[in-house]
């Protein structure tokens, strides 16, 4: 079952089995009131791949080792550590609109993990904005643990 947090009246982080609508996103986010404040979106979808992290990031990892295949993995996260990030980037310079969805459970290769949008002023901030958040989630927020195929 999938769930959502608010926070003043804004919708930013969702979970489930499904990942949202990139298109629906986008018109909700337009249709929201920090939209005139936007002059771009920017759109992060994480998905498992069949390449271990230890291979692709050159570093030593619990996970599948190098060399070897990926066959799915099992994701999870802390909601409230997601939440905080959330709120630190919306906090950041020119950003108008965050909203971050979340898988969890097993995943197979091709699974969608996350959705990430950012509105902002302009192209640095928001550029800005999607590496700290995005890597903040991925750092210090998710479990993921790689099953070799």
């Amino acid at each position: 079952m999938g769930y959502s947090m608010t926070v003043k009246g804004e919708m930013m982080l969702e979970n489930g089995k499904t990942m949202p609508s990139v298109d629906a996103w986008l018109r909700e986010a337009k249709a929201d009131a920090s939209a005139a404040g936007c002059g771009m979106y920017l759109t992060h979808n994480g998905v498992v791949r069949a390449t271990p992290k230890s291979e692709v990031r050159g570093i030593e990892t619990d996970g599948v080792a190098p060399g070897r295949r990926v066959g799915g993995m099992v994701f999870g996260f802390d909601a409230q550590k997601v939440q905080a990030a959330i709120e630190a980037t919306r906090a950041m310079p020119g950003i108008g609109y965050v909203r971050v969805w979340l898988a969890s459970g097993e995943l197979a290769v091709g699974d969608d993990i996350m959705l990430v949008l950012i509105g902002g002023d302009i192209r640095p901030h928001v550029v800005d904005a999607l590496q700290a958040l995005v890597g903040t989630i991925k750092n210090e927020c998710v479990s993921e643990v790689e099953c070799e195929a």
